[in-house]
C-alpha cells in the first residue's frame, strides 16, 4: 500500500495530530470541540465555588496539567487534549489556547490576561480554504516564561527559558532564552543576565 493511499484512509483527526492539512469542519472534531466546550463552561461555573474541582476539570481534559498549576476562567481552547501546562505555571483571564497541534507550557509560566496561542495555519490558495483545510505547527513556552497581557504567540513558535514576551506582542518566530522581545512583530531589545 502506497502512503498516499493509507494517508487518504486516515481519519481528519489523525491528520490534524500529524500536522497535516485536515478538514477543519469534520464531524469527529466537531464532537470533541463540543466536548470541550462543555468542558470549560463547567470549569468556570465549577471555578466560582470550588478552585481544586475546576482544576480536576481541566485535569481531565488537557494531555497534562501540573498540581499547582493555575489557570482562571475565561479560558478558550479548541479541544485540550494538546496541551500541557506545567507545574506552578499561571494563566490570567481569557486565555485562548487554540490547540490544533500541541501546545506545551513548561514549569512556572506567568501568562497574563487576554493572550492567545494560536497552533492553527491556514493554506494561502483560496481554494484550499473554501475547502475548510487548514493545518496547525506546535507552540512551546519553555520554563518561567513570562507572557504579558494581550500577546499573541503564532503557529510553530518556541520561547526559550526565562524570556520575558511584552504586552501586546506578536510572537511570529522563535524567541531565545534570557531575553526581553517586545512590539509586532516581536523583536529582542535585551538580555537578560
Amino acid at each position: 500500500m502506497s502512503d498516499d493511499h493509507s494517508t487518504a484512509h486516515r481519519s481528519q483527526k489523525q491528520k490534524m495530530l500529524a500536522g497535516e492539512l485536515y478538514v477543519a469542519d469534520d464531524p469527529e472534531l466537531a464532537h470533541d470541540a463540543a466536548v470541550a466546550k462543555a468542558a470549560m463552561a463547567e470549569f468556570a461555573r465549577t471555578y466560582e465555588h470550588d478552585v481544586d474541582a475546576a482544576h480536576a476539570v481541566l485535569k481531565g481534559l488537557f494531555k497534562a496539567l501540573g498540581d499547582t498549576a493555575h489557570i482562571r476562567p475565561p479560558l478558550f481552547v479548541d479541544y485540550g487534549f494538546n496541551i500541557s501546562f506545567g507545574e506552578g505555571s499561571f494563566a490570567n483571564f481569557g486565555l485562548m489556547a487554540l490547540d490544533v497541534a500541541p501546545i506545551t507550557i513548561g514549569r512556572d509560566v506567568q501568562i497574563g490576561p487576554n493572550v492567545q496561542l494560536l497552533t492553527p495555519t491556514h493554506p494561502i490558495d483560496a481554494q484550499s480554504r473554501r475547502d475548510k483545510l487548514e493545518a496547525g505547527t506546535p507552540i512551546v513556552i519553555h520554563d518561567n516564561v513570562w507572557l504579558g497581557g494581550g500577546a499573541i504567540v503564532l503557529a510553530g513558535v518556541t520561547i526559550g527559558e526565562n524570556s520575558v514576551i511584552g504586552a501586546g506582542a506578536v510572537v511570529t518566530r522563535d524567541i531565545p532564552a534570557n531575553v526581553v522581545a517586545v512590539g509586532n512583530p516581536a523583536r529582542v531589545i535585551r538580555q537578560l543576565t
